[in-house]
């Protein structure tokens, strides 16, 4: 008979495990899950509820924007929404396995990101137009993957890594500010190539963000100001954007001049946003919605089911649930310990904060209509990818916060 010590005993030659052998085991590691230094309990818990929030009304706004639709055409009224569902939890797994990532990792990483997103935009030039832009790479099984939502991520890794590597040697110079700028300019070009100009201007917005917040010198950045002023003159006065793409500002600052062509997507999407009231007609009760008289209502026009179907309070809750997420990146930003991660956190805040407000702004009219989705709630695989993955890249910030001053 072995000592009491022992976890195990002999019967008739055969050696045994005591009962109750391994009853420590389980909540040693949950302890260890749960641990100070574990990543667990250094991620941004609050910032995960309300991403999942945010993606559960979406899946919620998709369905209903798009059954009457389906339902007319006899095809399955839950197609959307078992879609976007799915999305939204690879997106999650996305986010959790970048969370697990450490900063220095991901800037090693960087140019591998920066090199497959280059590809995938030129790729999509060999594919069929749809609606005259050249966006999508189609996959087996019906899927399409939009390689200009991942270069907003490919853009923030790129513009940190040339910013934090300068201020090694010191304070980041016009030698790095070209550096950045060249990292940019084929992701713009690309991308207004497509041509896909919402998404161009969430990449020039970062872009200069990120260039003022690098501690670059006032005059390189008012020197730079003057040349991006000539060139959006050189824009307008040469006549380079597509004449759909001038139509979309101009009935933008003249609503009511063209309610039949160009004003419509507009003036119908403030109806639909101001038929809602206070509370909304309910989900799968909005009219404007069952008519599917706002075109794109599932992906850039989103906003506008919420405010015919949950009124004003879903509206707000939706617009305080994204000002949560900016709120919380922006935190991320300022207890960061390196310029790399307080330039990711910064790259990621003002990339949600202007294509949110983008996105809310044109269905009110305050905003001319980019194309641009609403972050975690529009339709569509490769944009929620991208978000989740940025909100990943804010937690491995984090971590990287808690592991060096905790």
């Amino acid at each position: 008979m072995l000592g009491r010590s022992s976890p195990s005993y002999t019967v008739r030659g055969y050696t045994a495990l005591r009962p109750g052998a391994f009853a420590g085991r389980p909540r040693s590691l949950m302890s260890r899950a749960f641990a100070r230094n574990s990543v667990l309990r250094q991620m941004d818990w609050l910032l995960v509820v309300v991403v999942c929030g945010l993606s559960a009304i979406g899946v919620l706004l998709v369905w209903s924007a798009t059954q009457p639709s389906l339902l007319a055409a006899g095809a399955n009224p839950h197609t959307y929404m078992i879609k976007q569902a799915l999305w939204a939890a690879i997106g999650l797994i996305l986010m959790l396995v970048v969370s697990f990532i450490d900063t220095r990792r991901l800037r090693s990483w960087t140019p591998f990101v920066y090199g497959v997103t280059v590809l995938g935009l030129l790729a999509v030039f060999a594919t069929h137009a749809v609606n005259g832009a050249h966006a999508w790479i189609n996959l087996p099984g019906g899927f399409q993957v939009e390689p200009s939502e991942f270069a907003k991520v490919a853009l923030i890794l790129a513009l940190a890594t040339v910013f934090s590597q300068a201020r090694w040697r010191g304070t980041p110079g016009l030698r790095s500010v070209l550096l950045a700028l060249a990292c940019a300019a084929p992701l713009l070009a690309l991308v207004v190539k497509e041509p896909a100009l919402g998404v161009a201007l969430v990449l020039a917005v970062v872009t200069a963000t990120m260039i003022v917040l690098s501690g670059t010198k006032l005059r390189i950045i008012a020197g730079l100001a003057v040349i991006v002023g000539g060139a959006v003159a050189l824009v307008g006065g040469t006549h380079l954007l597509k004449s759909y793409q001038l139509t979309r500002f101009t009935s933008f600052l003249h609503p009511s001049a063209d309610l039949a062509g160009a004003g419509y997507n507009a003036a119908q999407a403030k109806i639909a946003v101001g038929s809602g009231g206070m509370f909304g007609t309910g989900l799968f009760h909005g009219s404007i919605v069952a008519g599917n008289y706002v075109p794109s209502q599932q992906t850039d026009f989103i906003f506008t089911v919420a405010g015919e179907e949950l009124g004003f309070v879903g509206t707000i809750t939706i617009v305080a649930l994204l000002g949560v997420v900016i709120v919380r990146a922006i935190r991320i930003a300022a207890r960061a310990d390196d310029l790399f991660g307080v330039l990711i956190a910064s790259g990621v805040a003002i990339w949600f904060t202007f294509q949110s407000f983008v996105n809310i702004g044109m269905t009110i009219g305050i905003m001319p209509i980019t194309g641009l989705p609403l972050p975690f709630v529009s339709y569509g695989g490769s944009a929620i990818f991208a978000d989740m993955i940025a909100i990943g890249m804010l937690q491995s910030v984090r971590r990287h916060h808690s592991v060096f001053t905790d």
